[in-house]
């Protein structure tokens, strides 16, 4: 009787506690928790904490009732009409996270950049054995190179047809091979054998299945841009819009530039042509005179400078030179 009273006031508790939660954030990321350890929750939940953000783990029907609890207007006749009447405010932003509570979904509530909040998901992830019978989450290859094995143990090698041979009495793959592909099942050879190596190939995290922030929801993906992403669109764009500008004979923002530089490469062509010329064309012609001979100049100067004799470098003198090293000639000794 007691137990069931306790559950009875934690699950009140709990309940309490999520009413609260949607006053307090604008966004979220709603994670799969499938095959994550207990400790790698709580070591993201501690570094979110430093951003002021929160996880939310618990059952979903639960969560839904407390979402919709705190969406509904109070009623008059409600046992708690008075209090909720004095804080409730509307709050229809949060009102598609109720279609989202389906599976075994985590929710990371935030008001910061949702793309920080990725990059410590992406840190908290641990390493992971090939389990027999379970999807596999990416390919895994068998590189070439020695195994550390006895002879003995190539059976395992034999039946995935990996290619092997026997050298300093160990076996060693002579060729890189894939022994399991992304999606497929893994079978019990696939996963005797990586534990033989002693290769961990997949590894378990938080997986993002959807991203909301102030009313909207969006797919995984948007989390992958950039600002650098942003601007390589926005001028793949613009280059679309000028060419289409061009062609069509309607100009833009876009293709003006593009036009008057058509047009003064077009007078500058009969300035060269005719003796009609402006200021800016004879400033370009005259950089073009000079190129051919500057070009020719330079080689010149190059062999001028080879040519030119180098000045000898004066010798100390030590008292006479070489030749009088120890005296005079006229010394007497």
């Amino acid at each position: 009787m007691a137990g069931g009273k306790e559950r009875k006031a934690k699950k009140s508790e709990f309940f309490e506690r999520v009413y609260n939660i949607f006053d307090k954030y604008k966004r979220a990321l709603f994670v799969q928790c499938d095959n994550i350890s207990a400790r790698q929750i709580h070591n993201c939940r501690k570094e979110l904490r430093t951003n002021n953000s929160l996880m939310l783990m618990g059952k979903n029907t639960l969560i839904k009732a407390a979402l919709q609890k705190r969406l509904s207007k109070p009623v008059e006749g409600e046992p708690d009409f008075e209090e909720r009447s004095k804080t409730w405010t509307p709050l229809d932003h949060m009102e598609p996270l109720i279609k989202l509570l389906k599976g075994n979904l985590g929710i990371i509530f935030t008001n910061h950049d949702l793309t920080d909040i990725k990059d410590i998901i992406e840190r908290h992830s641990r390493e992971a054995p090939a389990k027999v019978g379970a999807n596999a989450q990416c390919d895994v290859w068998i590189r070439a190179g020695p195994t550390g094995l006895d002879p003995k143990q190539t059976l395992f090698f034999q039946n995935l047809q990996i290619p092997t041979k026997i050298a300093k009495t160990q076996i060693e793959i002579t060729t890189d091979k894939q022994i399991i592909f992304e999606g497929d099942k893994i079978g019990s050879n696939e996963a005797a054998l990586l534990q033989k190596l002693n290769i961990n190939p997949f590894s378990y995290k938080l997986k993002v299945a959807h991203v909301f922030d102030n009313g909207n929801v969006y797919s995984p993906e948007v989390l992958n841009i950039t600002p650098e992403t942003i601007i390589a669109s926005y001028r793949n764009v613009i280059s679309n819009v000028a060419s289409i500008s061009l062609e069509t004979g309607v100009p833009t923002k876009a293709s003006v530039p593009h036009t008057v530089m058509r047009v003064f490469k077009n007078l500058l062509a009969v300035t060269f042509e005719s003796d009609y010329t402006f200021e800016q064309a004879e400033a370009i012609k005259n950089a073009a005179t000079a190129a051919p001979v500057a070009a020719a100049a330079a080689p010149v100067e190059e062999a001028a400078a080879a040519a030119a004799p180098q000045e000898e470098e004066a010798e100390d003198d030590f008292g006479g030179g070489a030749a009088n090293l120890f005296g005079d000639d006229d010394d007497d000794y």
